[in-house]
């Protein structure tokens, strides 16, 4: 059980531009509440997800310029809460900093490793050749989410984030199963990634910084 003596991780942070904007609130030592609204249905439920398993109170409030389609929307919520989760890590002293999770969801079958190492680095491989092309939601005039932002929404979040991140899908059908699952694995290995160690003394890392 958490200790309710320790201050928790968090951060909020907002972005404007003419395409968007966007506010992101993160707590790393949540129980995985959510209020996720950014236009794109699909990617609400994908976000929701991501904080539910990985325990991330997580709070996205984004509006933009969905009419064109759904790219800046996704793309700049990314960033943000990219540089949020960086923003709440602080400086990263006790954290297990190595993480990864398998995540099956009926065929499909996820594969994340993530390293907090301060250098960004993103790896995706294995979806299928038609997932980029896939339009998952969009039912009753709602804006669909392309299959082909996953792997631009987990480059532009490892960048913010200043992590390392490989990304594999081991098997998948389905569009919709695929997303889920990656970001389910993704959720999970950040969950213990940013976990803290009691065992572990300072900075996990031989340089003495991350």
């Amino acid at each position: 059980m958490a200790d309710p003596t320790r201050s928790h991780r968090t951060a909020e942070l907002s972005r404007e531009t003419s395409e968007s904007s966007v506010l992101v609130r993160i707590d790393l030592d949540g129980r995985g509440r959510t209020e996720i609204s950014t236009g794109v249905p699909f990617y609400d439920h994908m976000l929701t997800a991501l904080g539910k398993h990985g325990l991330f109170d997580l709070t996205v409030r984004a509006t933009g310029d969905v009419e064109v389609d759904a790219h800046h929307s996704v793309e700049d919520t990314a960033i943000v809460l990219g540089q949020a989760f960086r923003q709440a890590l602080g400086d990263k002293k006790g954290i297990r900093r190595f993480a990864d999770a398998y995540v099956p969801l009926d065929e499909a079958l996820a594969h994340a490793v993530v390293d907090v190492s301060g250098r960004p680095y993103a790896v995706i491989s294995g979806e299928p050749d038609g997932q980029a092309y896939a339009l998952i939601g969009g039912g009753n005039g709602a804006v669909p989410y392309a299959g082909s932002m996953t792997q631009h929404v987990v480059e532009t979040f490892a960048a913010n984030a200043q992590i390392c991140l490989h990304l594999r899908l081991l098997a998948g059908r389905d569009p919709h199963h695929i997303v889920e699952a990656q970001f389910k694995a993704l959720a999970r290995a950040l969950r213990d990634a940013v976990a803290l160690d009691p065992r572990v003394e300072g900075v996990p890392s031989t340089k003495g910084a991350l």
